[in-house]
């Protein structure tokens, strides 16, 4: 065998130990979604998310104010795939619920309010109304995905 034919050989031999290194050092060092493996382990459950369009109140007013003000809010209910058609057919409840809720604010209360305090209010009432009537709730939580105030 010839130097050159050695060399050649040995310069292959290190640009593949080379290249094998670096695509190991990549695959270990990748950044990793823990956050989405975590999920997956804790609640494998498939689930589907229903709407509920136009949910809308009159606000009470203040002693003499001589406007009225209005509330719009969507939902959107994250429920899990075995129950999904009995939450569709328990939109009409939910609505129901709903609206009671949020014709209890006045309007000052409501411009002040997060939506988190919206969708923490709105799951404390479904929670009610099912532990009083209806047994198991069809759905997991009650998101708010639209809200206008005017």
């Amino acid at each position: 065998m010839s130097k050159l034919t050695r060399t050649l050989l040995l310069a292959g031999a290190l640009l593949l130990t080379a290249g094998i290194s670096a695509g190991a050092a990549w695959w270990t060092l990748r950044p990793q979604d823990k956050g989405a493996e975590a999920t997956a382990a804790v609640d494998p459950q498939e689930y589907r998310y229903i709407n509920l369009e136009k949910v809308i109140v009159m606000l009470r007013g203040g002693a003499g104010e001589p406007m009225s003000h209005y509330l719009a809010m969507d939902l959107v209910f994250k429920t899990p795939l075995k129950s999904e058609k009995s939450a569709k057919e328990h939109l009409p409840l939910l609505r129901s619920v709903a609206v009671m809720e949020l014709s209890r604010y006045t309007h000052e209360k409501a411009s002040t309010m997060t939506l988190e305090e919206f969708a923490a209010n709105i799951n404390r009432a479904f929670n009610d109304r099912y532990a009083r009537e209806h047994g198991e709730k069809p759905f997991v939580e009650a998101m708010v995905s639209k809200l206008i105030i005017e």
